[in-house]
């Protein structure tokens, strides 16, 4: 497999992207950044949601422990729609453009967060309750999907070329945003209101009250242009993106060795070190962001409030991390940021779990935050850009999103579940722990050794990177 970029030849691609201002480049981060924090906020909302109160609001009747598995088992409905999502609008947005497949994106997974503030409960229509609410979980998840594959693919395609990596970012930081963002609502909603409350009208705030970030991300993208590098790409005309066919005859009339080149590519040659990095990343952020909050609360036997406490400060902690990370990226390139990245993490593996397992506040949490920090929020920080510059134009979208969402959706799956078996079988110990962070953490360091330099390619070549 070669690990060297596509040669410069860059056949009949136009010598410049097309011209976009500073404010635009303002608004398709602000889009980014908002449609991410808007997506993460969603599916936190529904979570806390999901554990604290649709027990009893859509699945009463039955046992309260069956119940809460009931809300739980709707809240997964939602990431199975997501690869589902991702596939449809990633063809979508390869064929008519960015900003379109976004907005409708937008949309459907804000609309279907807001209608479920609007829910009737099973005690007002009985059993269509939960089933409106698997429906509009299964929207939600269909558009969030391409969500933050897209707010990628089109800040990649937006940013100046020595700035991609720490403008990128921002999609990474949106995701903070919205974990954190979500939780202060319950959090305070939790403190201020009874139960009966809750109950009866408290739970439905969030999720009406997120119509406001929709109408502002949708207004924002109403106004956003075009990617430059979607309008310039050679297989693009008018606005809409030729058939195989048609480039192939456009690509032999006009000798465009790039393309015809892309056309030969074996396609699985991209997907293999793509599916690596996001597997890995993802990996490390089931383990570390799901199961975490459970070793310390139930195995460490320590206070609840310690498990999501050390979440949120390492959260706030990434506000720092995400777009320091994204700028050495800019500087040193992908490829070796990856490999510094993954090797302090394999490293920092034994002595930061061994701060955690110790069950001592202060060491914990200095523990926790370097290795969320180092493995999973400096990992995303790359993986955003990452993604869109190993693939070619004419499939970027599809290509980012479909890996993004497969790879997700197996390592958060399995990782979780794995683990907290392994450690239950060796009485509470954290070396399974260690052991699983190592497996996943290797994944984007086999990955680099598969993929070439990425940083600074012209996103408008027709060719995968590999």
């Amino acid at each position: 497999m070669s690990t060297s970029a596509p040669p410069p030849d860059t056949g009949t691609m136009k010598d410049s992207p097309a011209e976009r201002s500073t404010g635009d480049l303002a608004r398709a981060a602000m889009s980014g950044w908002l449609g991410t924090a808007l997506e993460f906020m969603d599916f936190q909302l529904y979570s806390l949601a999901a554990g604290l109160v649709f027990g009893q609001l859509f699945f009463a009747g039955e046992s309260p422990a069956l119940a809460v598995v009931s809300a739980m088992a709707t809240y997964a409905v939602g990431y199975i729609a997501r690869p589902v999502g991702a596939w449809y609008f990633g063809r979508l947005g390869d064929r008519v453009g960015r900003t379109k497949v976004l907005f409708i994106t937008i949309a459907l997974m804000g609309g279907a967060t807001t209608l479920i503030g609007a829910l009737p409960t099973v005690h007002d229509i009985g059993i269509l309750a939960p089933v409106l609410l698997v429906v509009l979980r299964l929207v939600q998840g269909f558009g969030a999907g391409a969500e933050i594959s897209g707010a990628g693919v089109m800040l990649a395609e937006y940013a100046p070329t020595r700035r991609r990596g720490i403008i990128a970012s921002l999609v990474a930081l949106g995701t903070n945003c919205g974990t954190l963002g979500a939780s202060a609502i319950w959090g305070i909603l939790v403190a201020v209101l009874s139960e009966e409350q809750l109950l009866a009208w408290g739970w439905r705030i969030p999720f009406l009250g997120s119509a406001v970030i929709l109408l502002f991300a949708v207004w924002i993208r109403f106004r956003l242009k075009e990617s430059p590098v979607f309008e310039e790409s050679s297989h693009v005309n008018e606005g809409v993106a030729l058939t195989t066919d048609e480039v192939r005859a456009k690509a032999e009339q006009e000798n465009d060795t790039p393309m015809l080149e892309a056309l030969e590519q074996k396609k699985w040659r991209a997907l293999v070190p793509a599916f690596l990095l996001r597997f890995g990343q993802a990996g490390n952020s089931g383990i570390l962001q799901t199961y975490m909050v459970s070793f310390i609360t139930v195995t460490l036997a320590m206070s609840a409030s310690v498990g999501t406490s050390v979440v949120i400060v390492s959260s706030l902690c990434a506000f720092l991390t995400v777009p320091v990370v994204g700028a050495l990226g800019d500087k040193f390139g992908r490829r070796r940021m990856y490999q510094v990245m993954s090797v302090i993490s394999l490293i920092l593996i034994v002595p930061t779990m061994m701060a955690v397992a110790g069950a001592h506040v202060p060491q914990l949490f200095v523990g926790y935050i370097v290795m969320h920090n180092v493995s999973v929020m400096a990992l995303a920080s790359l993986e955003n850009l990452t993604l869109p510059e190993i693939f070619g134009s004419r499939h970027r979208y599809a290509a980012t999103g479909v890996v993004r969402e497969i790879a997700a959706m197996i390592a958060t799956g399995i990782g979780p579940v794995v683990v907290a078996a392994w450690v239950a079988a060796t009485t509470g110990s954290w070396i399974p722990i260690a052991i699983m962070l190592g497996v996943f953490t290797v994944c984007p360091l086999i990955a680099t050794l598969l993929m070439p330099e990425v940083a600074g390619r012209d996103l408008r070549d027709p060719r995968n990177a590999v």
